[in-house]
């Protein structure tokens, strides 16, 4: 295995957040481009019908993914914490109880999905024309739902464990072969956009079973701990979970808040542009994950040196990795957007056809989109440093200041204020006005 020898209180704070940053940032480069190469083969060998029906399914997937980060960050935090005071026991019962909780979880999801599907689909924005693509996506994804719950929470864990290589390789195996299977299901096979569910399903199985024989026979401090059945060990299971789910809880608003910005933004481009301006929308929502595996990339390298620290009560080495991570966070986010704003027409066409009309409205719109970047990256860091420090109240109102508070009355107003470029700014608008939040509240 990849192991590295990292000493979280007592190593170079520089080093350590490099051998941290570069493996998680290029596992989740390739998450990124998972993302526009299944784009980019729906949009050619479906058309952009497809886009829009992904688009509507996005936010119910994006659950999924909050829900894995919230119990992985959380299980990680309190993990890092136990270890640092040498509690090894501990922090193994933490990272079973997390796992465990998810079983329970998405067997209930799944259920409810399966059951309920229509409604949950018009929930999200869904047309009488886009149904038949939207149905036809969720059902072949709800299979995955629960392996990929298992790779989100335990890519954290697999890191905290020392093997942030492990974790990169695992996602990289796991986005490669999705890549594959879409090409290989939506063009030569001819499955349409059932074959890309299908091909996202497999990578999921495939990624959550190499998690487990990683803490099943290759992890070195945390393995699974066979955890008591009596009452009071299922009180005290329950009382961890919800800390666990505290603590990381903003983690899964973020997502969720994806999912209100992908639902929001359906309705009013679908009122305003009609089917072509969800699919040119739906462009931004594939390149969003982009600047959310960045920051989230320098998030999660930094969160388990400011656990460990904070809980060895080492505060200047916590200030120093909080430097360096919005630093990082800045220099990361400044070239998404500048990218965006001089290759607009390139990005829009890896997903359309150039005659389109979504292909115009991408054009225009995705510089504008591209603003949020530098700011989204600056707000994730500082989230993620709260819940480092288990501010977990604090994370979460930033996190739903940025994603409800401030988004939907940008997304209703800007729009009548400014015209349709209001539509594209208004994610950028809730951004700044959190950003300067979070600033005025550290200052302070």
């Amino acid at each position: 295995m990849n192991r590295d020898n990292l000493d979280f209180g007592n190593g170079n704070i520089a080093s350590l957040f490099r051998t941290m940053f570069f493996p998680t940032l290029i596992a989740m480069m390739f998450n990124s481009l998972l993302n526009i190469c299944d784009g980019m083969f729906v949009g050619h060998g479906v058309g952009s019908e497809g886009l829009a029906a992904i688009n509507i399914v996005a936010p119910m997937f994006l659950v999924t993914t909050g829900i894995g980060l919230m119990f992985g960050i959380g299980a990680s935090v309190i993990a890092s914490i136990r270890l640092a005071e040498d509690n090894v026991k501990a922090a193994r019962i933490i990272m079973t109880q997390a796992f465990a909780a998810g079983a329970v979880i998405f067997g209930v999801i799944i259920t409810l999905t399966a059951l309920f599907f229509r409604p949950l689909l018009y929930l999200a924005g869904c047309s009488e024309a886009l149904e038949p693509l939207a149905t036809d996506y969720l059902l072949w994804l709800l299979p995955g739902f629960f392996f990929f719950y298992i790779q989100c929470a335990g890519m954290m864990l697999i890191r905290l464990d020392g093997s942030p290589k492990t974790a990169m390789a695992i996602q990289i195996t796991s986005a490669a072969l999705n890549i594959f299977l879409d090409w290989l299901m939506v063009f030569p096979l001819g499955m349409g956009i059932a074959g890309a569910s299908i091909a996202t399903s497999i990578s999921c199985v495939a990624g959550g079973c190499l998690v487990m024989i990683y803490f099943i026979r290759f992890s070195t401090t945390l393995r699974f701990y066979r955890l008591k059945l009596s009452a009071k060990s299922l009180r005290l299971t329950l009382r961890n979970v919800v800390y666990m789910a505290r603590i990381g809880f903003a983690t899964f608003v973020t997502e969720l808040a994806i999912g209100v910005m992908i639902v929001t933004g359906n309705y009013v481009f679908m009122s305003r542009l009609g089917e072509d301006g969800v699919a040119a929308y739906s462009i931004g929502c594939y390149l969003f994950p982009l600047i959310f595996s960045l920051s989230n990339a320098v998030a999660q390298s930094a969160q388990p040196i400011i656990s460990f620290n904070y809980g060895a009560g080492q505060t200047g080495r916590v200030a120093k990795t909080l430097r360096l991570s919005l630093i990082t966070g800045a220099i990361c986010g400044a070239g998404v957007s500048l990218t965006m704003w001089l290759a607009a027409p390139l990005l829009a066409a890896i997903f359309l056809p150039t005659d389109t009309t979504a292909f115009t409205y991408a054009v225009h719109g995705l510089p504008l989109f591209g603003l949020s970047a530098v700011l989204f990256s600056l707000n994730i860091v500082m989230i993620g440093y709260y819940q480092s420090i288990e501010k977990a109240g604090r994370s979460t109102l930033y996190t739903v200041m940025r994603g409800i508070i401030y988004l939907i009355p940008a997304f209703i107003i800007l729009p009548q204020a400014i015209g349709n470029d209001g539509l594209w700014i208004a994610i950028p608008m809730a951004e700044l006005l959190t950003l300067l939040t979070i600033a005025l509240t550290y200052r302070r």
